[in-house]
């Protein structure tokens, strides 16, 4: 009697827990975390080793685990190997690019907001119309003629956007900070563009091709970027004011954490909505809740939200090239596309060839318009750093994959596309694999070769310090600066000189004082201490500095 019970709960036992979990799910879900915990060992021994980082372990450990599932399944397709754009835009990116808005230094991101909003707008711009017209002129000569005009200009707008989470690897903010600066907040603001223009072409009027379509274009984006921006910075405040004003710290730590990734998720989700930039709205909404919310919350939960934020972050990474390196050796694609190996690598090399020279054709050009206007030699962007830029930007990761299957897939399979259709699939896997790899890869020794070989690595990059002008600004009061040998008064400058021959830094002065006398009184920030128990501290250093 009691070995029937035992059977019987044993059969119940089975019975629901396959009626609940799909055993194609367990399995894949399975692998993935028996991966993702062999790329943080493999990348713990890597550490030191300057040609590698966890982008390009995970990809290459994706590609032998995709090699041996292929065997393992005798070369038909597996459901585990299918990219989803809904998972990667969902919910792989927002937690990567909000930690990145949350871990960013403010004052370095900001200082160079002209040159990131040039190089990521017009830049972008630029390295579109040369891809998509080098792609029309070459891929047409070469016989692929399915496809249509707007696929050409959806190839310059794949193509034109920037890996930015591969940048957050082989870039340190700490050590290079002008570049990282640079090179991930256009990489931010590059991804934007890029989702725009794609958006733009699948509805574009092809007949009708006029300066007018061009100007709508340019205030679609302006409209866009504006007001994303405005609900990322609209929905940190009110988390910053939300926490500042109930205090819940003094009964649970825990709904201040929760409500900080709630919110900031919240952002992303809202613009999507919207059919606004996620990817902006979160990184402003990252940037806003560091520099408020994070001093609101108690000394636990800064801590908390600090490595958790962060450690998110580095799963997502980490998950996002192991799916796109098993994805690569998915084997619908390649069937569908009837192509030998070396029409497809041709194919791959043609299109990186534009790549490369299509960011060159924006990044040496603006950042000498943008030195032109600079004052200070040490603010300039030198030759071997614009070198560094241009390299550093050319790779491309899963936003390219994502765009690329949106525009190329037949009815949502590679198996239904058409062969030039899959052909264009692989050739984008392939460059994706190649400039993740190689540019990845020789990014790290290339900046300790251009710039840390000939002179001592400083922590701090030399536009950091402050200069003459900003010392003279930082000392502006109602009477001007005092001198106190001479106790006489120097004449003060009217604002409006100070901000056409200082732009910067008057802003930031003039952002400081306000932020001091109007925001911080309401919505919290550093200095602010609330009466609670277990309050925040000064004593502990924020993210980043403003």
């Amino acid at each position: 009697m009691e070995s029937s019970i035992l059977f019987l709960t044993s059969l119940l036992t089975k019975i629901s827990f396959s009626s609940i979990l799909n055993q194609d799910t367990v399995v894949a879900l399975t692998v993935f975390f028996s991966l993702l915990c062999a790329c943080i060992v493999i990348g713990h021994l890597l550490e030191e080793n300057q040609w590698a980082n966890e982008s390009i372990t995970a990809l290459l450990l994706g590609l032998c685990a995709g090699f041996i599932v292929l065997l393992v399944s005798k070369g038909r397709s597996s459901r585990i190997l299918i990219f989803s754009e809904d998972l990667f835009f969902i919910y792989l990116l927002p937690p990567i690019i909000f930690n990145a808005g949350f871990q960013v230094k403010k004052k370095q991101f900001f200082r160079n907001f002209s040159t990131i909003l040039l190089f990521g707008v017009l830049g972008t711009l630029i390295s579109f119309c040369v891809i998509s017209l080098g792609a029309f002129s070459v891929l047409k000569r070469i016989g692929m003629d399915s496809l249509r005009l707007q696929d050409y200009l959806a190839v310059g707008a794949i193509l034109s956007a920037t890996d930015s989470v591969c940048t957050l690897q082989v870039l340190s903010q700490d050590k290079t900070p002008l570049l990282y600066s640079l090179v991930f907040g256009e990489g931010v603001v590059n991804d934007a563009t890029s989702i725009v223009l794609f958006n733009a072409v699948q509805t574009l009027d092809l007949n009708s091709i006029n300066a007018f379509l061009a100007l709508k274009l340019f205030g679609t984006f302006l409209y866009l970027f504006l007001t994303s921006t405005a609900l990322g910075m609209a929905v940190g405040l009110i988390s910053a004011y939300i926490i500042k004003t109930l205090y819940f710290g003094r009964h649970s730590t825990d709904r201040e954490v929760a409500v900080m990734m709630l919110m900031a998720y919240l952002s992303y989700m809202v613009a999507e909505l919207l059919s606004l930039s996620g990817i902006l709205t979160i990184f402003f909404c990252g940037i806003v809740m560091s520099h408020y919310t994070w001093h609101n919350v108690t000394e636990s939960s800064r801590i908390t939200t600090k490595h958790a934020f962060a450690t998110i972050s580095f799963i997502a990474e980490t998950f996002i090239f192991l799916y796109v390196g098993m994805d690569a050796l998915d084997i619908d694609k390649w069937k569908a596309s009837h192509t030998s190996a070396g029409f497809s690598i041709a194919i791959s090399l043609t299109l990186l060839a534009l790549v490369l020279v299509g960011r060159a054709a924006f990044v040496f050009l603006l950042a000498n318009i943008a030195n032109y206007f600079k004052k200070r030699e040490n603010a300039k962007v030198t030759l071997r750093q614009q070198f560094i830029i241009w390299w550093a930007g050319l790779m491309r990761g899963a936003v390219t994959i994502a765009l690329t299957y949106n525009q190329f897939t037949g009815s949502g399979s590679t198996s239904t596309a058409t062969e030039d259709r899959a052909r264009m699939i692989t050739c984008t896997i392939i460059i994706v694999l190649f400039s993740t790899v190689v540019f990845g890869s020789i990014t790290k020794p290339m900046i300790d070769a251009l710039l840390f070989q000939q002179s001592k690595p400083s922590n701090t990059d030399a536009s950091e310090l402050p200069s003459f002008e900003e010392l003279h600004i930082s000392l502006l009061e109602d009477g001007g600066p005092v001198d106190e040998g001479s106790q006489r008064e120097f004449p003060r400058r009217g604002s409006l000189s100070l901000l056409i021959s200082h732009p910067t830094t008057t802003v930031h002065y003039f952002w400081r004082k306000f932020d001091d006398r109007y925001m911080r009184p309401v919505f919290g920030g550093r200095g602010f201490v609330p009466f609670v128990p277990g309050s925040p501290t000064c004593a502990e250093e924020p993210p980043s500095q403003a």
